[in-house]
């Protein structure tokens, strides 16, 4: 299956297809150890290279759709997502590779990034279900996740280990394609409340 990866632009951010040529931009934006407390850290380029790199191969094997986010308020590339684990046959998928670099943590950034992802999984795509998932001690991504509207499903016990050797529990989160309305009316107003 070939993947469409179009440009999705709002107000403040634009996700961008990811390119090589973002290598180098997207390396300085997750220069902050912060950004990994809870992922693989990707402190050096040499790193970001290769998750470039992957996620492009990904691609074009038509497993995931990875973006770039572009800040247009600050004329710099803040982090990446991904649309990822998909199935045509069953119309969902998860988004997730998620990271942002600080400066723009608490901004409208991830609200209109996720704001864009599933305003194209569900009405472009026509997807019944997009999952996101997080690390269990990190509260901050799971207030931001229920912030959006998504609904706890559970926790995967011992789902992953990390780079440091942690045995992490996940939190699953989910929208469904009728519960999209709701969450789509939900985000457009807390993005009419913080225009930048």
């Amino acid at each position: 299956m070939h993947l469409q990866n179009p440009v999705l632009e709002g107000t403040r951010v634009a996700l961008l297809p990811m390119q090589e040529s973002h290598i180098g931009s997207l390396a300085q934006a997750a220069s902050d150890p912060r950004i990994w407390d809870y992922m693989t850290p990707l402190p050096r380029t040499s790193d970001v290279e290769t998750y470039v790199q992957q996620a492009l191969e990904e691609f074009n094997a038509g497993l995931a759709i990875p973006y770039s986010v572009y800040d247009k308020h600050t004329d710099t590339f803040v982090g990446s997502t991904r649309l990822f684990d998909i199935s045509t046959a069953h119309r969902h998928l998860e988004i997730g590779y998620t990271w942002y670099n600080p400066l723009v943590w608490r901004t409208r950034v991830n609200t209109e990034c996720k704001y864009l992802l599933l305003r194209h999984c569900f009405e472009t795509l026509n997807l019944l279900r997009v999952q996101i998932k997080t690390d269990l001690r990190n509260e901050r991504s799971q207030a931001a996740i229920a912030r959006l509207g998504a609904k706890q499903e559970g926790i995967l016990r011992q789902h992953r280990v990390l780079h440091d050797g942690y045995v992490r529990d996940t939190v699953m989160f989910s929208i469904l394609d009728h519960e999209w309305p709701e969450v789509k009316e939900r985000l457009e107003g807390f993005l009419h409340q913080v225009r930048v």
